[in-house]
């Protein structure tokens, strides 16, 4: 088992917003020498990464791999507990390019996270419970509720929020048009690169891969959530992560807390469901009581909107991709116009690989129709000591045929970026 932490002076997306790193990418080494190599002449019909002879994610040696594995949103409502507790991640969103950005004040959008902290009460809570909190030898509650970033094959930082996460719902939505209302709860619209898919004449089908939190995907789910009422066309969110603690205990929680607070306003129900810490005068966290009818409600709510979710676990595998459009038979429509997301999914030369042989297939897959497909990815410019690259990334995506533009550049902290892939 491999275990690393990636050696920034913070991991994880503080509370206020701010991005904890501030090692500069451009005083390390390149990784690109070493990438090209391993990833020459890969074609891209190989079926499984050819840096790993097991069919799944991140390989260990002689351990086996999650297998791929799909969950029932009822079912998974039904694992949670009372009540959950959050805070909100306040995210500024770039200006219109348009001619009518014209807007005094920043815009921010307020994304909820589900507290790590509250995780762990319900992990205890459940740990003399036959199926309970995975107490390890070493003491640690759950993978990932420790002291490492990544456990490789075991947990692979789904519980933290990256900072390309950020990057990414900056891209993804807009400030809405200078004619819309000014208030902070005026609805973001889709940005050019989202409407291509989102606003398109048809289903659109939201993937994330690595999803971890799903910023990026509450994001849109906070657009879709707020504009039920005017769109025609169904919308299906499908979220994977390699461990299905993670959806259970973050991701799930989030979509609630993300509908909750949404329809907050127009819900008597929710209205007394939801309270707001409020010892200094603010609404930066509270708690959601889970209660049967505010299940129920969510489930009616998602039915009624067009919106559909779904949620995969296990390693990225040939097997992961036929369930992927299994799942799609029903709920996501293979014929829909597709945005694929990832952040922070390539932080190292066997995450990198696996991950760009999963993304072309989805490509290669939706582009036998005539509906729209893009990728958008976030990522680092380089993973110090770990191995993975932005740069790489390009490389290997461009030398399997696809079409790499970028997006964005974010120079504050350590580099990061965001590019478009186009098959």
């Amino acid at each position: 088992m491999a275990s690393f932490s990636f050696s920034f002076s913070g991991d994880d997306i503080e509370d206020d917003g701010a991005i904890g790193t501030t090692q500069d990418a451009a005083s390390a080494p390149s990784a690109s020498g070493l990438q090209t190599q391993q990833t020459q002449g890969v074609a891209l019909v190989t079926p499984t990464p050819v840096a790993a002879p097991a069919a799944s994610a991140f390989p260990v040696q002689g351990k086996p791999q999650l297998p791929p594995q799909r969950h029932d949103l009822k079912e998974m409502l039904s694992k949670l507990p009372s009540k959950i507790a959050f805070s909100l991640l306040d995210v500024t969103l770039d200006r219109r390019d348009d001619s009518e950005a014209s807007r005094e004040e920043p815009y921010r959008i307020r994304l909820p996270r589900r507290e790590l902290w509250d995780v762990k009460v319900q992990l205890m809570a459940e740990e003399d419970a036959e199926e309970g909190a995975d107490v390890n030898s070493g003491g640690e509650l759950a993978p990932g509720l420790g002291t490492h970033d990544v456990k490789t094959g075991i947990y692979e930082g789904g519980f933290k929020s990256w900072e390309s996460s950020v990057d990414l719902v900056k891209v993804l939505l807009q400030p809405p048009s200078a004619s819309a209302s000014t208030s902070t709860s005026s609805t973001p619209e889709p940005s050019a690169v989202a409407s291509t898919v989102l606003l398109r004449d048809g289903p659109s089908h939201v993937i994330e891969l690595g999803c971890g939190t799903a910023l990026p995907s509450l994001a849109l789910f906070h657009w879709a959530c707020a504009t039920a009422a005017s769109r025609s066309h169904r919308l299906s969110i499908t979220v994977a992560d390699y461990n299905p603690s993670v959806l259970y205990l973050v991701t799930l929680p989030n979509f609630l807390l993300a509908w909750a607070l949404q329809q907050h306003d127009a819900s008597p129900l929710l209205q007394q469901a939801l309270s707001f810490d409020d010892e200094d005068g603010g609404d930066e966290s509270g708690e959601l009581e889970l209660t049967d009818e505010v299940k129920d409600a969510f489930c009616a709510f998602l039915g009624s909107s067009n919106i559909t979710l779904s949620f995969l676990s296990g390693g990225w595998s040939a097997e992961f991709i036929d369930l992927l459009y299994e799942s799609s038979t029903t709920d996501a429509q293979p014929t829909a116009h597709t945005l694929i997301l990832g952040a922070e999914t390539i932080y190292s030369p066997f995450a990198l690989e696996s991950f760009s042989v999963t993304l072309l297939s989805i490509l290669q897959r939706e582009n036998s129709s005539s509906n729209t497909v893009t990728a958008v990815i976030g990522a680092k410019k380089l993973y110090f000591g770990v191995g993975g690259s932005l740069d790489d990334f390009v490389y290997r995506m461009r030398d399997a045929g696809a079409t790499v533009n970028e997006l964005r550049e974010e120079a504050d902290g350590v580099r990061r970026g965001v590019v478009q892939c186009l098959l």
